[in-house]
């Protein structure tokens, strides 16, 4: 199950148990219409409650990754689980958003509301605060 906020240009994403096609299919829907409205995009994924995904779900997000690579600017993950860390770095090879992993999520937040001043990589997993 998800819960979906959408203000300007962020699209704020709470994932709470399991991660179904039928919620990434809406997520991808507030994506499309930021992308329509506003040009780009940036994405604030909560995972701490995430159980899991299904398969078909990591299939979509590749096809939506490669068919939106430059759509998106931001990406910011709130998780503290290793794997799900390495999945967001990985996710890099996709897309060209700056892509960042959180463990707080007010740090989040406000860096992928941010002017988009901000210098420097996305940093990999393990490499401090923002992961």
């Amino acid at each position: 199950m998800i819960t979906i906020e959408q203000s300007d240009s962020l699209v704020n994403v709470a994932v709470l148990g399991e991660f179904t096609l039928a919620d990434f299919k809406e997520l991808e829907e507030h994506l499309l219409y930021e992308i329509k409205f506003h040009g780009q995009a940036n994405l604030l994924l909560d995972l701490r409650d995430m159980v899991r995904y299904t398969l078909d779900v990591a299939w979509e997000e590749i096809k939506f990754s490669r068919d939106h690579a430059r759509d998106i600017g931001r990406i910011a993950v709130v998780t503290s689980n290793q794997w799900i860390a390495w999945s967001a770095w990985l996710q890099r090879l996709f897309v060209d958003a700056d892509i960042r992993v959180f463990d707080d999520y007010e740090t989040a937040y406000a860096w992928v509301t941010e002017d988009g001043t901000a210098e420097g990589e996305a940093p990999g997993p393990g490499d401090g605060a923002a992961r």
